[in-house]
């Protein structure tokens, strides 16, 4: 019986961590929003992601983790009237704001649906952007597989993420990031430190199987280190 009774104590702390994850980022939905949207130079951070993944006018593109949709002027305008912006977010907190917001501005060609980034509810895409998701992800490197796989061969994906920075302008900074990624996390079990480490691990595992899947992979940093771009073409 025992064999029966571990994987399913497994599902239970799996499910109880999704929903501690979802109630953690509905719950701080409207704070996420204001600062995604307003932190000086988030913004212009965004802007340069989309632009070095450059959808095509016309193209099909998923925002994969999009928060409340932040990303969605940026990628809207790049796809043009003709194109389509898909949002993909698992909060409801989130996707309830990203749907406001879609609502507010009278965009016919952006929508937002209910998902997880590990398993899309999306079967094909021209491209796909992520922002700020790889370091919650327990396997980094299979979801870049598998978003790298939705677009297929001649696809564009991007990835950005915060983590700690190693440039020595950045580094001071380094202890107050620290506290922002224990202040933003939904479990604060373990050190600070430890949730910064384990957050730069998942960030590199990421951008290393971007590299692998994209021969043509660019890699940048921004905002004095702390932010990391990946962009590439499926081969």
């Amino acid at each position: 019986m025992s064999e029966h009774r571990e994987p399913s104590s497994n599902a239970d702390e799996g499910n109880a961590g999704v929903a501690a994850t979802q109630s953690f980022y509905t719950r701080w939905a409207a704070l996420y929003d204001a600062v995604a949207t307003h932190t000086p130079g988030v913004g212009s951070l965004r802007e340069r992601a989309v632009a070095a993944l450059d959808p095509a006018p016309g193209d099909l593109v998923v925002d994969m983790g999009c928060g409340t949709g932040a990303n969605f002027p940026s990628l809207r305008e790049r796809v043009g009237p003709e194109g389509t912006v898909v949002g993909v977010d698992f909060t409801p907190g989130m996707v309830a704001r990203a749907r406001h917001r879609i609502e507010r501005e009278g965009w016919e060609n952006v929508h937002v649906v209910r998902g997880d980034a590990t398993r899309p509810p999306i079967a094909a895409a021209d491209s796909l952007f992520s922002s700020f998701v790889s370091g919650m992800l327990a396997d980094p490197a299979a979801v870049v597989d598998g978003w790298c796989d939705l677009v297929g061969s001649g696809g564009r994906v991007g990835v950005l993420d915060l983590g700690r920075s190693t440039r020595p302008v950045g580094r001071p900074a380094n202890a107050l990031f620290h506290g922002l990624v224990f202040a933003a996390s939904p479990s604060k079990r373990g050190a600070v430190t430890g949730a910064a480490s384990a957050l730069d691990a998942r960030i590199a595992a990421a951008q290393r199987r971007l590299r692998e899947r994209c021969s043509d992979a660019t890699y940048s940093t921004h905002a004095l280190g702390f932010a990391r771009l990946g962009v590439g073409t499926v081969d």
